[in-house]
């Protein structure tokens, strides 16, 4: 085991810690914004919204999300159509790429979750709601949305912590996160198994600091 190479490793990995935080935090945000979408239409009653955002997420859910990133990162580029658009000047770039694949990975994850926890309010909270008087907005504004987001902490709680993990797909399209450049140290001191164990080591504190949090 060669000690001075693994402490010298740690300045350069904290190096990736900025980019894999912003893969997980812009992903993490996206992916709320998806989830929310994607769970209110689940939950609307209109059959063509229901079967159309189920399929989106049994084929994402389904699929690996190293099957995912592939796809958008060198499938996408294929097309015409996408390259004569102005998604193009996003899409050429694999930071964007990424965030794109991690964001639709997690926002059909939550979308379950956050549907499940919304069919757990109990229903005399809603009656008691309504018997007050409340809109529909406000009902779901003040009494559903709270006690769902509480509800759901635990689930999403693990999946953040998944998508920490996750992140270090990104280093297969290029980045240079934490994964990333422990591959490119690798590859030129050839110490496969100190250089991946401080980078383990770095996610595994990034996730204990997460879950502290949640």
């Amino acid at each position: 085991m060669n000690w001075e190479l693994m402490w010298d490793s740690v300045p350069t990995l904290l190096g990736g810690v900025p980019v894999t935080l912003e893969l997980v935090g812009l992903a993490l945000l996206f992916g709320a914004l998806v989830a929310f979408g994607t769970a209110l239409l689940r939950l609307s009653g209109n059959p063509v919204a229901e079967r159309l955002m189920a399929a989106y997420v049994f084929v994402f859910r389904g699929t690996p999300l190293l099957v995912q990133i592939f796809l958008i990162y060198y499938g996408l580029g294929q097309f015409e159509a996408v390259r004569s658009t102005f998604l193009w000047t996003f899409l050429r770039e694999p930071f964007w790429c990424a965030i794109l694949a991690l964001t639709l990975n997690t926002g059909a994850y939550t979308s379950e979750i956050l549907r499940g926890a919304i069919l757990s309010v109990p229903q005399g909270q809603i009656e008691a709601a309504r018997a007050c008087g409340m809109s529909r907005t406000l009902l779901f504004r003040r009494i559903v949305m709270p006690v769902a987001i509480r509800q759901m902490l635990p689930a999403y709680g693990n999946e953040v912590i998944l998508m920490v993990k996750a992140s270090s797909l990104a280093s297969t399209i290029t980045l240079l996160e934490i994964t990333g450049i422990a591959r490119k140290i690798i590859a030129q001191t050839f110490a496969v198994f100190e250089i991946f164990i401080v980078a383990g080591s770095i996610y595994l504190l990034l996730n204990f600091i997460a879950s502290r949090l949640i």
